[in-house]
């Protein structure tokens, strides 16, 4: 009793790898392999090769970015001082839910506030707080050694998280563009494969059909 052979089984992700980067490479002994075969493993590896290395590039530049931009940081939380501001005015009450024209939707608003220096002086401006703080209400202010209010700095956490998100953003815009060459050199090996099988089936059709030899005799 005769038994029905089983398919074959698809080759396993290593081998199929292994396969595409011997025939990329040349390695590979194929008779029916045709030249755009190989040209169509190359443009993969290379894409392959590409995507790695923008990995490489975005994490290290990631790591960079954080390490030149932690020392000013340090820099700042050492320059300024947290003190506590006094509201003076804050907004009416139709600007501080949310309107478009006070700003949009920010939980953040600006107020007149009124904070003493590290040296003792007197000092007053217009600084952030939170929505629907009321005057007379304390808000933290960072100011220098003069008074002069700054933006909070940065903590270890945030600039982690900033740096992470440029190398992300750098990463994705790499493998973007290496897709879309991919797409476009995939797609000229393409356009040459049926301009080649048109001129091969131009030149061999006559001969299978039999119309070469009729000419011939005519």
């Amino acid at each position: 009793m005769s038994s029905t052979p089983r398919p074959a089984r698809p080759a396993s992700l290593p081998r199929r790898t292994g396969r595409q980067l011997r025939r990329a490479l040349g390695a590979r002994h194929e008779p029916l392999a045709r030249p755009l075969d190989r040209a169509r493993a190359r443009a993969w590896l290379l894409a392959a090769l590409g995507a790695a290395l923008a990995v490489a590039l975005s994490v290290g530049g990631t790591y960079l970015l954080y390490r030149h931009t932690a020392p000013q940081v340090s820099g700042d939380r050492a320059r300024l001082h947290r003190v506590d501001a006094v509201v003076l005015d804050s907004p009416h009450r139709t600007d501080a839910t949310g309107s478009r024209s006070a700003g949009g939707y920010s939980t953040r608003i600006d107020v007149a506030a009124a904070w003493t220096a590290p040296d003792g002086t007197p000092r007053s401006g217009i600084v952030q707080a939170l929505r629907g703080t009321v005057t007379g209400s304390s808000v933290p202010v960072w100011t220098d050694r003069d008074g002069n209010a700054f933006p909070p700095p940065l903590d270890r956490g945030a600039l982690a998280v900033s740096a992470a998100c440029t190398g992300l953003g750098v990463l994705l815009t790499l493998l973007a563009l290496l897709a879309l060459a991919l797409r476009l050199r995939l797609h000229a090996l393409d356009r040459r494969a049926e301009t080649t099988w048109t001129d091969s089936w131009a030149r061999l059709e006559p001969l299978w059909s039999g119309r070469a030899g009729h000419r011939h005799e005519d």
